[in-house]
């Protein structure tokens, strides 16, 4: 029988839908081709893109040439400007304000082929070292309230360009998904005097042996959430308790981040032939500090099921594997190192 699961942070009811239960060769692979034989974030290529605001280059040279591991630049094509005043403003019953922003792009290596899971470990910390760097600095602008963090991975997944790359948006406005988490979390804290996200990861390791863990290490873990929105939706959260992303700056503690999303990439990948997939950091805004009831984590959702009109209508949304499910075949993936 299907079964209503409710999110305990956010409130919000999905189905898990057992009669339609699909396992990770019901999904149909996503077939990739190559589209175009320019890219503009390959090496020799610098001149193409704006000017880079941040570079990892082990053996020197100068800004906007080639040796580097990883690259940000502007968005060439931004959602949001970054020039100009907010002058937030009303029109009647409707606010507005002026669409600044920034918007950047962390092109994560310099080989056209690999894809973030491919890299190995010491660069994915260099990678995620951009990430921090790039949010610090974005967060000195006192227009900005929130940056966030995205991966659109393949052209399911909303990706323009196949050299792997990841993004950042910094907004005026704290995103509403968040803001509802950060409620959540606090009503939860108010109620019992703990962390939502640190229960759940207590509660999971512990129950019937972690049917919904998928791996851990000495400070991370990964598991498939108890009310997931979409198959295989899965989570990498901190053992520890931080409610910011920034604090990651210890060297060990980049390389167990880095050691665990390289494993579950990996996982992801050969359970699900290398989906298209989004992937989203969310942490609490620097403005709001150290907060006691939120904790940062990061989501990755595979890109397997479109919504329809149940799920565009409700708000519901309908999942046809169980997280259960989706953690044990994770689990017995063999990933190489």
């Amino acid at each position: 029988m299907p079964e209503l699961r409710k999110d305990p942070v956010l409130g919000r009811w999905v189905i898990i839908s057992t009669d339609r239960s699909r396992r990770p060769m019901n999904f149909a692979p996503v077939k990739v081709e190559r589209t175009s034989n320019f890219c503009p974030f390959c090496p020799g290529q610098e001149d193409k893109t704006p000017p880079e605001v941040y570079a990892c280059r082990q053996n020197g040279g100068g800004p906007n040439s080639t040796g580097w591991k990883v690259r940000v630049v502007p968005n060439k094509f931004p959602a949001l400007q970054i020039e100009g005043a907010l002058d937030r403003r009303g029109e009647g019953l409707y606010d507005k304000m002026n669409g600044v922003g920034a918007h950047e792009v962390v092109i994560e290596g310099p080989d056209h082929d690999l894809a973030l899971a491919d890299l190995p470990v010491e660069h994915l910390v260099e990678v995620l070292k951009a990430y921090r760097e790039r949010v610090v600095d974005l967060h000195r602008d006192r227009r900005f309230r929130y940056v966030l963090v995205f991966k659109n991975h393949g052209a399911g997944a909303g990706a323009t360009l196949e050299h792997t790359h990841t993004q950042l948006i910094a907004t005026p406005i704290i995103p509403k998904i968040l803001m509802e988490e950060l409620e959540g979390a606090r009503r939860y804290h108010e109620l019992k005097e703990r962390c939502v996200f640190c229960d759940i990861i207590q509660q999971d390791t512990a129950d019937h042996n972690g049917r919904r863990v998928v791996s851990m290490n000495d400070r991370f873990l990964t598991i498939e959430p108890f009310a997931p929105r979409f198959p295989f939706e899965t989570w990498i959260l901190p053992r520890r308790h931080d409610s910011s992303f920034q604090v990651v700056q210890d060297a060990d503690e980049y390389k167990d981040l880095a050691s665990i999303l390289k494993d579950t990439l990996g996982r992801l990948n050969r359970a699900l032939d290398r989906p298209p997939y989004n992937f989203v950091i969310h942490t609490a805004p620097v403005s709001e500090g150290d907060l006691d009831y939120y904790h940062w984590h990061l989501e990755i959702m595979p890109k397997l099921a479109r919504m329809a009109g149940f799920e565009i209508g409700s708000g519901f949304h309908i999942n046809p594997t169980p997280p259960e499910d989706a953690a044990q075949y994770l689990r017995e993936i063999a990933v190489e190192d």
